[in-house]
Formats: C-alpha cells, sequence, structure tokens
C-alpha cells in the first residue's frame, strides 16, 4: 500500500516540476533550465547520500550492462521533453500524454523482458485498459 502512495506522490511532484521548469525557461532558455534541474538535483541527491547512505561510488563501475548508467542522461532528455510539453500543450494535457506513453513503453518493456525485467504474458486486459486511458485523453482534447 505505501508503493501506492509514494507512485501518486511522484506523479504529483513530476507535474509540479514540470510546471516549474517550464516557468523557468521564460527568464532562461530550455537548457539552462534543465542544468540547474539536474544540478540542484545532484546537491539533494548528495546532501541525502551523506545523512543516509555513505556507500561507495566505486560500486558503480560493476553495474552491468553499462549502458544501465545511462538513466542521468535519459533524465536531462525527460527534463527538456516534459518542458517543452507542457509549454507547448498546457499542463494537463501533456502529462496526460506522457503517462499514457509511460504506461505503453512499461508494458512493451514487460511484455518484451527488455533490460532485465521478468517477461509477463499478454493480459488482455492490460491492453484494454490502455485504450480506455487514450480514449480519455481524445475526450479531454475534444473541444
Amino acid at each position: 500500500m505505501i508503493g501506492f502512495f509514494i507512485a501518486l506522490i511522484s506523479g504529483a511532484l513530476m507535474s509540479i516540476q514540470g510546471v516549474f521548469n517550464t516557468q523557468v525557461t521564460k527568464s532562461s532558455s530550455i537548457w539552462v533550465a534543465s542544468a540547474f534541474v539536474q544540478f540542484t538535483a545532484l546537491l539533494v541527491c548528495l546532501a541525502a547520500w551523506l545523512v543516509s547512505d555513505r556507500s561507495s561510488f566505486a560500486a558503480l563501475l560493476k553495474v552491468e550492462p553499462r549502458y544501465m548508467l545511462l538513466g542521468g542522461a535519459i533524465g536531462a532528455f525527460i527534463t527538456y521533453t516534459v518542458i517543452k510539453g507542457m509549454e507547448m500543450l498546457g499542463p494537463a494535457r501533456a502529462v496526460m500524454l506522457i503517462v499514457i506513453a509511460q504506461l505503453i513503453v512499461a508494458y512493451v518493456i514487460e511484455l518484451l523482458g527488455l533490460f532485465g525485467t521478468e517477461k509477463q504474458p499478454l493480459e488482455w486486459r492490460k491492453v484494454i485498459g490502455m485504450g480506455i486511458a487514450v480514449a480519455g485523453v481524445v475526450i479531454f482534447k475534444w473541444k
């Protein structure tokens, strides 16, 4: 149950962050805003590491396959695309499309067993649920 609430908090924070970052780009540029976001995230992570974890950064050298270390680089492009999406579509529409894209890609990753995940069988109820979500975006966007 706690995972459910953590996921809800994550979604809420992502939406708030997207709005904040989009506003910051109005006074700077998208890459300055993205760099600032990533830099402040680094500072928060280092502070949290100092007070709670203290595991060795050398453990990163043991990560296999190596491409798994690209999460931070992907994060920079996530920040960019969220800012641009919210700027062009508004927060509600952008977030709906972002969430649906996350859902579809995550399900494909599970179906194919990509990136070290356990392969899952196709379940039509999940496909229908994604179809309903897409229909929801169409209804939401309908003028």
